[in-house]
Formats: structure tokens, sequence, C-alpha cells
């Protein structure tokens, strides 16, 4: 079982509109998906981000992988800090 934590598009043409989701690798983009960590807002300025920390921390650390843009978006927000402090001082 392979979970990647990843974006899922929503909204309209040229007014896109992003879920963290935790999905299986194999899965569409935009597809079934295991649990919604959070959302992401492009459009706004600055840039709206709402993750749920804890779900994002647990998914980390069962093993889930995350994308390029959502790894940056993580680290951004400093959930990549802390996975990273879990992950040494365990």
């Amino acid at each position: 079982m392979a979970v990647k934590l990843r974006l899922q598009r929503f909204g309209t043409k040229k007014r896109p509109f992003y879920r963290l989701v935790a999905a299986e690798s194999y899965l569409k983009r935009d597809g079934r998906y295991l649990e919604i960590i959070g959302t992401y807002d492009p459009r706004k300025n600055p840039t709206a981000v709402d993750i749920d920390e804890d779900l994002a921390l647990k998914w980390l650390n069962k093993g889930a992988t995350p994308t390029d843009t959502v790894k940056n978006i993580l680290s951004k927000q400093g959930v990549m800090a802390k996975y990273r402090q879990d992950k040494n001082s365990q």
C-alpha cells in the first residue's frame, strides 16, 4: 500500500482550488482518497493554506510520501520541520 500526500483539484477553468489529501498512489488525481488533510487556494493574496498538522504528521509517520508541491507547502507551514524533529528524536 503506497500512500501519497497530494493535491486534488477543484474549482472551474482558470479558478483552481485544491484539497491536500492522502491517497493511494495508483488512484487518479481527482479520484478516491483516504483522508482530507487540508486545503490550498493559490488565487488569494497571500495564498490561503489550511492544514491539519496532526493528520499530516500522522500520515508522514505512517510512511506516506508527499509530492514535490505538497512537500513545499508543508515546509512553508512548518510541518516538515516537526516531522524531521520527531523522526530524529526516536
